[in-house]
C-alpha cells in the first residue's frame, strides 16, 4: 500500500488499496491525429504568435509532474503541443475536473491520457492512479492553481500537487520525481482568433530535494518552491499583443 496525505490535512493518511481504482489511456491512433492537426492546423490557423522557450528543460525519461499555470481551456492543448511527443516523444496524462470527462469533450479526453478528479473532494481512486502512473515513468500534467484565473497573477497553488509528487517519492525512494514549471500567457483574457501566446517552461524540481522536516513542511517547501518558479517565468517581460479577432472564447 502507498500512504498520501490527505488533502484536507497533513496530519491525516489515506490508505490506498487495490479498491476505488481507475485507468487511464492515450489512444494510439487519436493522438497521433491529434497531434498532426493540432501542429499543422489548428494552432497555426488560431494563434498569432505562438513562442515557446525552455524545452530543453522537459526530461524525456523518468516521473515528471508538469505544473502549468491555467488561464484558458486551451491550456489542455497547447501543454502537450509544448512538451508532448513530437517534443519529447512522450504523451502526457492529465489530471482534469471530473466534469470535463463527460460527453463527447469527455471522450476526447479519456482517450488523450486525462482522467478525472473532484479538485474539492480527491477520491482515493485517482490519487492512487496519479502515483502509479509516476511510479511507472510517466508524465503527469497537474494545474497547481486548481481554477482558471484570467487576471494574469499567479494565485495560490493548492497543496495537492505537492502531497501527491511526494507521496509517490517515498513510495520508492529514488523514484527521483520532478516537477516542471510552466507559465503560459495569452495577449487576451478570453484567448480570441489571432491572439499570441507564449509558453515559458522552467528547470525541474527535484521532489528528493525536500528532504528535511515533517510531510507537511516538505509539502510546504516543494509547493513554495514551485510559486516562486513560476512567479519568475510569469513576472518576465514580454510583448504580445491580439490581432483583429472574431469573439470566440475558449
Amino acid at each position: 500500500m502507498i500512504q498520501l496525505a490527505s488533502p484536507k490535512t497533513s496530519l491525516e493518511t489515506v490508505t490506498i488499496t487495490m479498491e476505488d481504482h481507475l485507468k487511464s489511456h492515450v489512444s494510439p491512433w487519436l493522438a497521433p491525429l491529434l497531434y498532426m492537426l493540432g501542429h499543422r492546423l489548428v494552432f497555426p490557423c488560431y494563434f498569432g504568435r505562438l513562442e515557446i522557450s525552455g524545452q530543453e528543460n522537459i526530461p524525456v525519461t523518468g516521473p515528471v509532474i508538469l505544473a502549468p499555470t491555467h488561464r484558458s481551456r486551451w491550456d489542455a492543448l497547447l501543454v502537450p503541443y509544448a512538451t508532448g511527443r513530437l517534443v519529447t516523444g512522450r504523451d502526457p496524462r492529465f489530471m482534469v475536473s471530473a466534469n470535463e470527462t463527460t460527453g463527447i469533450q469527455g471522450w476526447f479526453v479519456r482517450n488523450m491520457g486525462g482522467f478525472p478528479i473532484n479538485p474539492a473532494r480527491p477520491t482515493v481512486g485517482s490519487l492512487r492512479h496519479g502515483v502509479e502512473l509516476l511510479q511507472q515513468g510517466e508524465m503527469l500534467v497537474i494545474f497547481p492553481e486548481g481554477d482558471i484565473y484570467r487576471d494574469g497573477s499567479l494565485h495560490q497553488l493548492k497543496p495537492g500537487l505537492a502531497r501527491l509528487a511526494l507521496g509517490a517519492e517515498s513510495s520508492q525512494p529514488g523514484l527521483g520525481v520532478k516537477v516542471v514549471p510552466i507559465s503560459i500567457q495569452y495577449s487576451q483574457p478570453f484567448p480570441q482568433w489571432g491572439c499570441d501566446v507564449n509558453i515559458r517552461i522552467g528547470a525541474p524540481l527535484g521532489v528528493a530535494d525536500c528532504h528535511t522536516g515533517s510531510v507537511k513542511e516538505k509539502a510546504q517547501q516543494l509547493t513554495s518552491n514551485l510559486e516562486v518558479a513560476l512567479k519568475q517565468l510569469s513576472g518576465q517581460s514580454i510583448t504580445i499583443k491580439c490581432h483583429s479577432a472574431l469573439k470566440m472564447p475558449f
